[in-house]
């Protein structure tokens, strides 16, 4: 059995003390934390958006077919589109 000096005990307590005053999880604001797995997010579903608009390019779907289903004009979606998608 390993015996620990005074001085480690008192430290252990201490440290232990630490810990237990710490704020609740919970309560701690991580809205920052929270911005970043929303921005993740959003890159996430830009990929598939991109992907969705490739892939119906690719079966022949026209600019103003695709732009109707985003709710926007045919011109707005082929500029934001049309860099990134093989045709």
């Amino acid at each position: 059995m390993t015996r620990h000096t005074d001085c480690e005990i008192a430290h252990a307590a201490q440290r232990f003390e630490q810990l237990a005053d710490a704020p609740d999880p919970e309560a701690v604001d991580i809205g920052d934390l929270r911005a970043a797995t929303a921005s993740q997010t959003v890159q996430a579903d830009e990929a598939r958006l991109r992907e969705t608009v490739e892939t119906a390019r690719s079966q022949g779907r026209s600019w103003n077919q695709i732009a109707v289903a985003l709710g926007v004009s045919r011109q707005a979606a082929r500029q934001r589109f049309a860099d990134n998608v093989r045709t």
